[in-house]
């Protein structure tokens, strides 16, 4: 059976623009998760930049899933009802951010100790919305254990799908997934499962797929940015032969978009540079190439740069992920 690939939410790059750009050149995703939208002020009106980035339910035919960051369930309900209105079918609710601005406050993965919490929210979010409702989260903010307490209450409310990243919020991104938790996890969930963690080359999908027979769809956040080809790999699916060519293409147009989206604001460059960070490491030698741009603070610098960058550098993909993990 042909996997289902999300791309996860990341704050900073996975905007309207970025969503796309890439979904116009790579195939193999087949949902778009926005990064995470915070207040609406209880009313159904967003600002004006972000009503723009929930303008369009799909990006070239691939379905968009806003996502809200949120412990008050009269806000969510007002965003869902806004998301309704602009055709989304499905709303995300993070309980996964790790950053501890956002966990201190008991939002993201600092909800995770308080399954009260999470449970008023959803009996209230469930009984007044239409819209489907899933769910995004960690094993736990301080111990995996957390999750073992949350499952019986996303069983019982049925949310549409649990994204779980086989991590804790402590951990932030540093160590190593916790299958063996996400193994009991999984046994004990009735609601449908999402992987989410740490699938950079198609190795990575393997082993992890062989572990959890039973997952059919995962979420790529890093391995993603870095290798934008990947959910194609992993689906075997027909790359173009000449792939640094593809990637040129692909980053001058995200670059010009970006121009465009903020009228030539100096601040593209530090969107660009956040992407970069990722992307470099599928280049043959990821420090040089980032080192090149991330001090430039003009566009002509930074086209110069990018120039040399392909001029200078082969692009390799996850496969070079793949043999710098085993050195």
């Amino acid at each position: 059976m042909t996997p289902s690939i999300y791309l996860a939410p990341f704050q900073g790059i996975t905007g309207v623009t970025f969503r796309n750009i890439y979904s116009k050149h790579f195939q193999g995703v087949d949902k778009l998760f926005t990064p995470f939208f915070t207040t609406i002020n209880n009313e159904l009106k967003l600002p004006t930049r972000k009503q723009a980035e929930l303008g369009c339910s799909s990006e070239n035919g691939v379905e968009v899933v806003p996502q809200i960051l949120s412990k008050d369930a009269d806000e969510i309900i007002c965003f869902a009802l806004f998301c309704e209105k602009q055709g989304f079918k499905e709303l995300n609710w993070n309980l996964g951010c790790p950053y501890p601005m956002v966990a201190n406050k008991k939002r993201g993965s600092g909800m995770l100790p308080y399954p009260e919490m999470a449970e008023e929210i959803l009996q209230k979010v469930m009984a007044e919305t239409a819209i489907r409702f899933s769910v995004k989260c960690r094993l736990g903010y301080f111990s995996p254990d957390e999750i073992f307490n949350l499952i019986p209450i996303f069983n019982q409310y049925k949310i549409s799908e649990l994204t779980i990243h086989a991590r804790i919020g402590k951990q932030l991104y540093s160590g190593e997934p916790d299958l063996e938790t996400f193994r009991k996890a999984l046994s004990l969930l009735t609601v449908p499962v999402v992987y989410n963690g740490d699938i950079f080359a198609i190795n990575d999908f393997e082993r992890v797929s062989d572990c959890f027979p039973t997952i059919n769809t995962w979420m790529i956040g890093r391995g993603l940015l870095s290798d934008p080809f990947l959910p194609a790999s992993i689906k075997g699916l027909q790359l173009p032969s000449d792939r640094q060519s593809a990637i040129r293409q692909f980053t001058n147009e995200l670059y010009l978009a970006y121009r465009k989206q903020l009228n030539d604001n100096p601040a593209v460059l530090g969107i660009l540079k956040e992407y970069w960070h990722y992307l470099a490491e599928s280049f043959d030698n990821p420090h040089k190439v980032f080192k090149k741009l991330k001090k430039v603070k003009r566009f002509d610098e930074f086209e110069d740069e990018i120039d040399s960058v392909f001029r200078e550098y082969e692009w390799v993909g996850s496969e070079k992920l793949v043999k710098r993990s085993q050195n």
